[in-house]
């Protein structure tokens, strides 16, 4: 499991192939709560989504939050606020 605490605000997050699925707002519990400006389109826009703990692979060294799940399956699991 990964150390929550070393995830910091505004580090991207990117899935196993590494794409962009979002940008750290900032952990909230056991999960990362992204900015806004990753909110998605339509329905989906202009509020908070949240990426949980299990998705995530680990913090490697400059920052980045890589997720177990490809971006286009990982923001599947994003969860709204």
């Amino acid at each position: 499991m990964v150390d929550l605490s070393q995830i910091k605000e505004h580090a991207e997050i990117i899935g196993a192939d590494g794409v962009h699925v979002g940008t750290v707002d900032h952990v909230d519990s056991d999960r990362i709560k992204l900015t806004k400006a990753d909110s998605g389109e339509g329905s989906h826009e202009g509020h908070h989504h949240y990426i949980s703990q299990g998705l995530i692979a680990a913090v490697e060294e400059d920052g980045t939050v890589r997720l177990s799940a490809n971006g286009d399956v990982a923001v599947t699991f994003e969860e709204e606020a």
